[in-house]
């Protein structure tokens, strides 16, 4: 096909592409203004073009005018870039394209409908949010394929036999489904988005070639990357008044560079280089658009930090050339993500002080991009992210997703609380009614372990201690809440156990949450569904509960993965209210688009360009066989925004040395321009102002700040406890603050919720147990003593936990415990002639400050043979180590001894002068071994008086008015004389180290 030289231009890279396009169309008027509707543009987007209709309001000061005919060719669904009819192609005979809800869930039907081939024995079960994300990859597919117009009966060539197993299942799979897809799009109704757009632009190549416009047609902004663009664009070049105008052509390579580039499919220049092969147009023949002159200053930047891998040999030579132009790039890297941050977002609020300018942040990580919007509303600025919101991410959705949670966990207590406190729960109560209710429930009931499942586990916990002496009116009006959530939940409770069609879990899901929205003033549907999140949800829903019907039945554990799933494919933008002049693109929507300031973010691999990740349908070499293009090539997509970007008048690049603890890796292209810049001798290459930092740091400074004294906390003696026990005595010598919050000021540290089964609790069991056992052996001894201990806990157990979770952790435990504990008392009971259990006892301490009672509970006293006694501790958690004992920063056992050897303790009035001359801990966990011994036989006696002395120095210190609690100094505890040169030299060795 023979060509026009003057059909095929470029606007280079350095400048602003849609306003150079309006600015030379609007000369070749000559000042007729409306002969602009002669002109039909063709622009690869929709933004584009409404980003073209505000280059002419710019170009011509806002004058009414008739402007030109702009079309996108890049969605799918547009269908203006056919009339009506075109040469008998009706686009009323063309059926619509299938909706992307409909079109995933009949893909994830059709994916579980599959019954693969499994080793005998085993079965697949394909979980339907499984089934989900593979139709979402294989939608992509599709869509590539079709782009790409390829013809699946192409499988078969592809030889099973090369192939690893699960790729011959894989295509095994693909070969069914290809055969049969296109039989299903027929018979619903629709067409695929890919196949449709493919002869809506088929249709208007036919058309143009048979009746060519009289009109100026231009095609700008588009690499011709899909083949069916491709063919428009060389209809469009073919035209007496066709022109095709490329965005950033490399003119400037020489041949030898350019045939390489021909050959890199990562190179920006890739796609234009093909499309010229496609076009059958030489590269010297294509023309600057307009008078542009020479607009690009950092052209040789680009071209030799973008050089193929094979000509990067031309950077030796770049110390002979002319340096190369850095002016108005900006390179700022940042220790994490939230200075990134920040650092950007004072850049962008720096740019709106100078009138009229405009300033973008363009990146691929959307998470940073939400952290500049929020740093942003620190000067009440509201950005316009051109990616959106997911659905799922919005205030209502959210509400919504919370609700399937609840009910899939069984009203586990977390999922409970999340929905109780989002503001739009309220199940018919005042809205300050609820949330004190909700509130109640998660400091008084729902803290601890998990309770049983459903409604009425919680209900149960009506009966827990925290609640038992708390008023009626407080007990009835919980239950109240509870019994209202649990009946407004009841269309979907209903539904537990079975799978049910995903359209009638939708419609009930529907009508849970319009009933637990209601309020005393208004329904559930008026909060619910209002606003623009609440619009876009409700669109959401009616196509859900329209196209449910084609997917297979869910079960309420699947229902919150597979709702999710669906919903992130849905994506809200705001309407107005965002700031004029500043936006936030993804690397997509930046192209043809410019800024007078922009800022590339999170310039690292992974981010610039996106990874590329595996594909769960085809192996690299069956795309190669089946004559995919590579998946590399959107890497040359990337570059090519990239360096587009780059050229901008003012850019800052900014990058995370680490992002979430993890050290990061600069983008390829960052690492290149840094090399080449190195190659020419300009060190250190790009301007890095440190300044930037700086401001983001003082932004959070106060100007002045006064340090406060830790507090010191002096109550009155009145008030301070007159009586201790000796495990508080040891929280006295440790953390003196928590005796000052537990007793003086009444704090009580809150359970976390769901937690794990407590050990302290678990441990009151295991001590009533060991304690009712024994007792049982003194009275009557046992034929079968293991029977008996567990036949004990077993009782103990289920008297003492309303949480199954409880008794399912720890019972296997405690089993093992009851086998080494009674192999273990076989083995002493001939050294013990009686033992004592849970004794409470106490004496007094005179101090100047008055009396002061120590009291214990000591879970056992043995009395040996030899008249002498043993003090026993069982431990189910940790126990002190022997060092720690010894110089009293374990101080119980020794204080139980003080009380036992003046006979503080009940049950001893049978003991001569008790003396005791054993202290031991057993561990009892469970674990392997199952039990442990520590005992203390030597200087048990020195230990118990230097105990006493040491709680007798701590009580004085406590008592005194003028001590604050914090300052109750640990050093009180007096260390053996024995230990003194030891810790000396601990000390020493502590602080030449600090040093």
């Amino acid at each position: 096909m023979k060509k026009d030289q003057g059909s095929i231009f470029t606007i280079p890279a350095g400048c602003s592409f849609l306003d150079s396009l309006a600015s030379n169309m609007v000369d070749e008027t000559n000042g007729d203004f409306s002969s602009l509707s002669e002109f039909v543009v063709l622009l690869p987007t929709r933004r584009a073009c409404r980003a073209l209709r505000d280059s002419f309001l710019r170009i011509l000061e806002g004058a009414p005018t008739v402007l030109p005919t702009m079309q996108p060719i890049g969605d799918s669904e547009e269908t203006a870039l056919v009339s009506d009819t075109a040469d008998g192609f009706a686009i009323a005979d063309l059926p619509p394209a299938m909706p992307d809800t409909f079109r995933i869930l009949a893909l994830a039907k059709r994916i579980q409908s599959h019954k693969p081939r499994v080793p005998e024995g085993s079965t697949h079960v394909s979980q339907p949010d499984q089934a989900l994300l593979l139709a979402r990859e294989l939608a992509g597919f599709l869509d590539l394929v079709q782009t790409e117009r390829l013809d699946f009966a192409s499988l078969s060539a592809l030889v099973p036999d090369d192939l690893a197993m699960h790729w011959q299942e894989t295509l095994g799979f693909l070969c069914d489904f290809t055969e049969n897809w296109p039989l299903d799009v027929k018979r619903f109704g629709f067409l695929e988005p890919a196949e449709r757009r493919n002869k809506i632009l088929n249709a208007r190549v036919q058309h143009w070639k048979r009746n060519p416009p009289s009109g100026c047609i231009l095609a700008a902004g588009s690499t011709g990357s899909i083949p069916a663009t491709s063919d428009l664009l060389a209809t469009v070049a073919s035209m007496p008044r066709g022109r095709v105008i490329l965005p950033g052509l490399d003119l400037k390579s020489d041949e030898e560079n350019w045939a390489a580039i021909s050959k890199d499919s990562t190179h920006p220049q890739f796609g234009m280089a093909r499309l010229l092969d496609r076009l059958k147009v030489k590269r010297k023949n294509v023309a600057v658009w307009g008078s542009l002159g020479e607009c690009e200053t950092r052209s040789r930047l680009i071209l030799e930090a973008m050089r193929p891998a094979t000509m990067t040999v031309a950077w030796q030579n770049l110390r002979k050339a002319k340096p190369l132009s850095t002016d108005g790039i900006n390179l700022i890297e940042c220790s994490n993500e939230a200075e990134e941050a920040g650092i950007v977002a004072l850049l962008l609020r720096k740019q709106i002080e100078v009138e009229g300018k405009t300033a973008a942040l363009v990146t691929s990580d959307r998470r940073l991009a939400r952290r500049v919007a929020m740093a942003l509303k620190r000067w009440n600025i509201d950005i316009d992210d051109s990616a959106g919101m997911p659905l799922a991410e919005t205030f209502p959705a959210i509400f919504m997703r919370l609700i399937a949670e609840m009910i899939a966990e069984k009203f586990s207590p977390v999922s409970f609380l999340a929905l109780g406190k989002h503001p739009l729960s309220a199940a018919g109560f005042n809205l300050g009614t609820f949330l004190s209710g909700i509130r109640k429930m998660d400091k008084l009931l729902l803290r601890g372990p998990k309770p049983s499942p459903g409604i009425a586990g919680i209900r149960d916990l009506l009966s827990t201690n925290d609640i038992k002496n708390q008023s009626s009116d407080i007990k009835d009006f919980l239950l109240n809440v509870i019994d209202e959530i649990g009946s407004r939940c009841q269309e979907m409770t209903s539904l537990d156990g079975v799978t049910v069609p995903l359209d009638k879990l939708v419609n009930s899901h529907i009508k849970v949450a319009e009933s637990l929205a209601q309020t005393e003033a208004q329904t559930g549907a008026e909060r619910l569904w209002a606003g623009v999140n609440g619009e876009a949800l409700a669109k959401f829903f009616s196509e859900l509960r329209t196209f449910a019907g084609i997917f297979s039945e869910v079960s309420l554990h699947n229902y919150p993965a597979v709702l999710n799933i669906l919903m992130r494919r849905s994506t809200v933008r705001p309407r107005y209210g965002m700031h004029p002049r500043l936006n936030v693109w993804g690397p997509l929507e930046a192209r043809l688009q410019t800024a007078d300031c922009v800022v590339l973010a999170g310039l690292n691999e992974g981010n610039w360009p996106l990874e590329v990740g595996p594909d769960p349908w085809f192996s690299r070499p069956m795309r190669r066989s089946f004559g995919l293009p590579p998946a590399e090539q959107r890497i040359g997509l990337s570059a090519h925004d990239f360096s587009q970007l780059l050229a901008a008048p003012e850019v800052f690049l900014t990058r995370s040395r680490k992002v979430d603890g993890t050290p990061t890796v600069p983008t390829r292209w960052l690492s290149r321009i840094k090399a080449v810049l190195r190659a020419s001798g300009q060190v250190p290459g790009l301007e890095v102002p440190d300044d930037w930092a700086c401001w983001q740091v003082l932004l959070d400074r106060p100007d002045s700040f006064s340090p406060i004294e830790p507090p010191a906390p002096r109550p009155p003696v009145s008030v301070r406890p007159k009586k201790l026990s000796v495990t508080q005595i040891e929280t006295l010598m440790r953390d003196p603050y928590g005796i000052y919050a537990r007793h003086i000021i009444g704090l009580k540290k809150l359970e976390p919720l769901e937690a794990d089964p407590g050990a302290s609790q678990n441990g009151i069991i295991v001590h009533a147990v060991l304690d009712r056992y024994i007792s049982h052996c003194a009275n009557n001894k046992p034929t079968d003593e293991l029977a008996t201990l567990i036949r004990i806990g077993k009782e103990v157990f289920d008297q003492n936990t309303l949480r199954p979770s409880v008794k399912a952790f720890w019972w296997p435990r405690f089993c093992r415990i009851a086998e080494w504990f009674v192999e273990f008392e076989r083995k002493r009971r001939s050294k013990v002639s009686q033992s004592l259990t849970e004794r409470c006892g106490s004496i007094r301490l005179q101090t100047k400050y008055g009396s002061f009672e120590l009291t214990a509970r000591v879970d056992r006293i043995d009395q040996l043979v030899d008249g002498k006694l043993e003090i026993i501790d069982y431990k189910t958690g940790g126990i002190p180590s022997r060092g720690q004992v010894e110089i009293g920063l374990a101080p119980q056992l020794p204080l139980e001894a003080v009380i036992t050897n003046q006979g503080g303790f009940e049950g001893l009035d049978g003991v001569r002068a008790p003396r005791v001359s054993a202290l031991s801990h057993w561990k009892l966990t469970g674990g392997d071994p199952a039990g442990i011994v520590q005992t203390f036989e030597t200087n048990v006696e020195m230990l118990a008086e230097e105990a006493l002395a040491g709680v007798q120095a701590l009580v004085e210190k406590f008592n005194d008015p003028s001590t604050p609690y914090s300052a109750i100094p640990v050093e009180n505890r007096k260390p053996r004389h024995n230990d003194y040169a030891h810790l000396e030299r601990i000390l020493e060795w502590s602080s030449n180290y600090k040093k």
